[in-house]
């Protein structure tokens, strides 16, 4: 019989092996790191999910906001929410005016911000995002049901139990002082219906 080496041939010493797994552990470990650090941009990031793309990276002039797909943006739902809006929001407990917005403006799109603050979009007649599921999490403020939807620095509030779907995005540091305005309104306007028929 022979010893250890005859049975399995004549490879790399065992530590060499062991120094090689090691080391693509680690350069796996390493490469995953900085994929999260970065917040990915590959083929599995999320989509823009009804708003989460409005821009919060320039403070003045006409805001641009990219076009998302709201069937209903013209109905009257939408024409009586886009009426009663407030020309100011509570934004960390200051009052920030309307902004303009850049031409095409997209249907039933309202915003606001200033030098001081990022931008809070509202966006209404939107279709059902992905993340509309019956196992999502709701948050009820001010009697309005909505699914909060993170993407980067920016997360996307959307009303999910009204005729229409209502979303407000803003920074993460803004809070949910506009989600509360929004809330009110909402609630005063438009009746509540089921979040799944």
């Amino acid at each position: 019989m022979g010893g250890v080496r005859e049975q399995f041939g004549s490879g790399p010493p065992r530590v060499v092996l062991i120094i090689a797994l090691s080391l693509g552990v680690l350069l796996a470990a390493g490469v995953a790191t900085l994929g999260v650090l970065s917040g990915g941009t590959g083929e599995h990031a999320r989509p823009d999910a009804g708003a989460a793309a409005d821009t919060t990276a320039d403070r003045s002039g006409p805001l641009a906001l990219p076009p998302v797909k709201a069937p209903e943006a013209n109905s009257a739902e939408c024409t009586t929410v886009l009426g009663a809006l407030p020309d100011e929001l509570r934004v960390d407990g200051s009052a920030v005016p309307r902004r303009e917005l850049a031409v095409p403006k997209p249907a039933g799109t309202v915003a606001w911000g200033d030098a001081e603050h990022d931008p809070v979009s509202l966006r209404c007649g939107l279709t059902a995002p992905a993340e509309l599921k019956p196992t999502s999490e709701l948050m009820v403020i001010s009697g309005v049901s909505w699914l909060p939807i993170s993407s980067g620095e920016t997360t996307t509030w959307l009303a999910v139990d009204r005729p229409v779907y209502v979303a407000v995005t803003g920074s993460n540091d803004t809070g949910i002082g506009p989600v509360q305005d929004v809330s009110r309104i909402l609630d005063q306007h438009l009746p509540e219906r089921e979040v799944f028929d």
